[in-house]
């Protein structure tokens, strides 16, 4: 345990499973004071009950559905009524995909950006006015490696996730002087349910654990990870295997990369 998150306010989406619910209990055994949220209530209060046992100062459960924009602000003032203050957001809350761009309804990228890119968006803008006030926070948004590149069978969500990284890029240099800070994380593959929940061209789930979320790094140590980049108030950070390494052929050896990603087995 360290000092540096010892009775911090924490608000985390998307809390109730995988990356966000390893979070909570990382940052429980902290002593640190969680808000959690997500859209299923029972599965919140689950994690809830295991964090205090943890070791949470406090935990709050507060319902939260990122796409429903319009109900976000007055979720934001029952919150800060609740606990008073945040000093730390992390925008965890998403859905995944797994349909090629031309088998993708419309519908599902409207959804897709509704939930992963506007409905963040619409969450830190609601607590920005809160975190000036007191000239201090830090907002944590996982991304994705795919916030840095795109890859088949992702279209929409590689969109929502770049878009994810040119407005937090922008916001990190206007809070520069409001001593806010911004950390983008950027995980690639991790044991989750994020590809079985993940949409279908049709907008259905797809049901199954695909290999490459199968062999992923666990949701515990990439929470780790996460609290150290946060500790250390780092603008940009990306955990994984081997995939991390496509950052760097993009950026370097962008055709070689675009051979490289369109044989990837990456569904």
């Amino acid at each position: 345990m360290t000092t540096s998150f010892k009775n911090k306010r924490i608000w985390i989406t998307g809390a109730s499973s995988g990356i966000g619910e390893a979070l909570a209990y990382a940052w429980a055994q902290e002593g640190a004071h969680l808000i959690l949220s997500a859209r299923n209530e029972a599965e919140l209060q689950r994690v809830a009950n295991a964090a205090q046992n943890a070791g949470a100062a406090s935990v709050i459960v507060q319902t939260l559905d990122l796409a429903q924009h319009a109900t976000i602000p007055d979720v934001v003032a029952n919150v800060l009524t609740r606990c008073g203050k945040i000093d730390i957001l992390v925008n965890n809350g998403g859905i995944s995909q797994r349909s090629r761009a031309q088998d993708t309804s419309l519908e599902v990228d409207y959804r897709i950006m509704a939930v992963n890119y506007f409905g963040t968006v619409a969450l830190t803008k609601a607590l920005l006015p809160h975190m000036l006030t007191h000239q201090l926070g830090h907002i944590v948004t996982i991304t994705s490696l795919t916030g840095k590149f795109g890859s088949p069978y992702r279209s929409s969500y590689a969109a929502s996730k770049h878009a994810l990284h040119g407005f937090f890029d922008s916001l990190r240099a206007e809070l520069h002087d409001a001593h806010i800070y911004v950390t983008l994380v950027c995980p690639g593959f991790v044991r989750t349910n994020v590809s079985i929940n993940a949409l279908t061209g049709s907008g259905s789930a797809l049901g199954t654990m695909d290999e490459a979320t199968e062999k992923g790094m666990s949701p515990e140590y990439l929470a780790r990870k996460i609290l150290r980049a946060v500790e250390l108030q780092k603008e940009e950070v990306y955990f994984g295997g081997k995939e991390v390494l496509a950052v760097y052929l993009k950026r370097f050896f962008p055709r070689y990369f675009s051979k490289v990603i369109r044989k990837a087995k990456v569904r």
